[in-house]
């Protein structure tokens, strides 16, 4: 609470459907004791996106190399510099040299070659395309090593502990790994961009379709074409790390996040996150609350350009359940930071949206600034300490 101030207490009179342990959600990962889901893989893990919630664990915080699944991070710093308005779908980006010379998976850019970010974005989600991972990286921060520092900061920022990367695609490199945890929080990061799915989700695509160098992408995710729901996230797979997918599917309004690494094959790899998406969609249902981007209360900033900013939801925010619960309330409180002053940026978090039950905290989500707030001027300080600032300026 050190930093925060209690704006209100709201009465939630939702019918939820709310089983007793809810206030402990690690009760529903104990529960991963009495079954076996991955028991071909070297680590598995299985969460509900909007809270989190862990409901299957096999070795999640076992190091291994993620291969491919690398590239969940990639995307998630593309789709943020989107969101953000330092990329646009449509700008052009030019291939260097270095990323033309990329071996594995590949789109085959040529050095010199512009592909707009939206066609990048194609290669690196549904071919998995080393080349176009790195060309992207090199518009993003200047340099693959630049973008690389930005992954790893991104890894701090999130709070995991046991995530390394040395490059963007995932190709072979000493000290790169991550665990089935942390690449299901960075899976959870990035689905908040639910643009992204638009990729992920697609099982074919074509590349270059105006030209004789016509490319067909096949979604290395096979679960895309046969998985009702299933629309991401990133396969991987390297002689050492053998064959891994985070994997994300929808279904009657809750979404889950599986995660396998080191399964012998790629048919073990889908059996395997398969029987842990049929066991989250029979035993568990969600009742979502909030959608990202929603502003929730109104916060006051000092000595900036703007008076008054909209906090807003960071993420998709629901209640996680056992199916066939009791009925409860659920109480909101909304908690904004003492004393905002400017410069803030677009995203930045400003407070915090707890939703209690009995007391207890069953989830708590970041509010952020719904725009930039720059420094107010010194005229305009002026105007409002005399009152004539105008409500235009609000």
């Amino acid at each position: 609470m050190e930093g925060y101030v209690v704006k209100r207490f709201l009465s939630l009179f939702i019918v939820l459907l709310i089983v007793t342990s809810m206030s402990a959600p690690a009760v529903f990962a104990e529960e991963k004791n009495g079954i076996n889901l991955a028991d071909e893989a070297k680590s598995a893990i299985l969460i509900e996106r909007d809270t989190g919630t862990i409901l299957y664990d096999k070795n999640s915080n076992e190091k291994l190399p993620p291969a491919s699944m690398t590239k969940i991070m990639t995307m998630l710093l593309i789709m943020e510099a989107i969101d953000t308005g330092k990329l646009k779908m449509d700008e052009k980006i030019r291939t260097s040299e270095y990323a033309a010379s990329m071996g594995g998976s590949q789109i085959f850019l040529e050095p010199g070659e512009e592909m707009t970010t939206e066609q990048m974005l194609r290669g690196i989600a549904i071919g998995s395309a080393n080349d176009a991972s790195v060309a992207v990286a090199e518009r993003v921060a200047g340099s693959e090593e630049a973008f690389v520092e930005m992954m790893n900061n991104k890894v701090k920022e999130l709070g995991l502990k046991n995530t390394q990367f040395r490059n963007t695609t995932g190709l072979p490199a000493e000290n790169h790994f991550s665990t089935a945890h942390d690449m299901a929080i960075i899976a959870k990061e990035l689905l908040k961009y639910d643009k992204i799915t638009k990729f992920t989700g697609t099982y074919e695509s074509f590349l270059r379709e105006n030209t004789d160098k016509k490319f067909w992408l096949v979604n290395t995710n096979r679960l895309v074409k046969f998985y009702p729901g299933v629309d991401g996230l990133k396969t991987g797979y390297t002689g050492e790390a053998k064959y891994c997918l985070t994997a994300t599917a929808e279904k009657n309004n809750m979404r889950v996040i599986a995660v396998v690494f080191g399964a012998p094959t790629s048919k073990s790899r889908n059996a395997q996150v398969t029987k842990m998406l049929d066991y989250a969609f029979s035993q568990y249902e969600t009742h979502p609350m909030y959608e990202r981007n929603v502003s929730i209360e109104k916060a006051r900033i000092s000595k900036g350009d703007k008076k008054n900013i909209e906090a807003v939801t960071s993420e998709p925010i629901s209640i996680l359940t056992k199916k066939g619960g009791s009925v409860e309330k659920v109480q909101q409180e909304i908690v904004l930071k003492k004393d905002l002053k400017a410069p803030l940026k677009k995203g930045d978090e400003i407070g915090q949206l707890r939703l209690t039950l009995d007391g207890k905290t069953i989830v708590e989500s970041p509010l952020v600034a719904s725009v930039d707030v720059k420094n107010a001027t010194w005229w305009e300080l002026y105007k409002r300490s005399f009152g004539l600032f105008t409500k235009s300026g609000e």
